[in-house]
């Protein structure tokens, strides 16, 4: 007969490997009630705020930009895919390949991965997915010259890509104006919110280890 102990062993094993299952869905999941409140969104799930703070220091572009940017993109809903077209009931394929978080394409998601070496980051994924963002604001500054603190030019050339943006493509797409205008103004109050609440959420981050 199997000894107590070992039997006591594998049903902790078994709560714990439960346990983890069910945070990291939960992760998966997350949908913050008030998309405006960048404290309130990091408060309700801190790892979001521990990704976000990780792909500013590695990126340089400030928490407030990425948010906006992924805010404006998705709300912060992970799964978010174009609608798909239909013929006469018939569903047709999406006119973009763009996902999750980021609604990053499937071009510009290869070589964020190749150029990273990131080959296990998912678009679903909060953590990959702002990390993406970092990335990608990052090349347009190398690429194009615009400051990471610019969320309306930086926005301009996620949405109309680096090539798009050299030809001035945004120009003839009045709409895009307002909405990259609407980043920036987000950007902004995310940025501002941050001051009064990033210290506490540094200190509910790092627990109770003096480091």
């Amino acid at each position: 007969m199997m000894a107590k102990k070992e039997i006591l062993k594998m049903r902790l094993t078994k709560i714990f490997l439960l346990s983890v299952a069910f945070a990291l869905s939960g992760c998966a999941t997350y949908k913050p009630s008030n998309t405006n409140d960048v404290c309130q969104i990091f408060r309700g799930e801190t790892d979001w705020y521990k990704a976000a703070r990780s792909a500013n220091k590695r990126w340089g572009t400030p928490i407030g930009v990425m948010m906006a940017i992924i805010n404006q993109e998705s709300s912060f809903r992970h799964d978010v895919r174009p609608d798909r077209p239909k013929f006469l009931f018939i569903p047709l394929p999406r006119k973009s390949s763009a996902y999750g978080y980021a609604q990053a394409q499937n071009p510009a998601w290869n070589d964020y991965r190749k150029d990273t070496g990131s080959w296990s980051h998912d678009r679903d994924n909060f953590a990959d997915a702002i990390n993406f963002v970092g990335w990608y604001t990052d090349k347009s500054q190398k690429n194009l010259g615009l400051s990471k603190w610019d969320a309306y030019a930086q926005y301009l050339a996620y949405h109309e890509g680096w090539g798009g943006y050299k030809r001035g493509t945004y120009k003839k797409k009045k709409f895009l104006s307002g909405v990259a205008a609407k980043v920036k103004a987000q950007a902004s109050t995310y940025n501002t919110q941050l001051k009064k609440c990033q210290p506490g959420l540094d200190k509910a981050v790092r627990g109770w280890w003096p480091f």
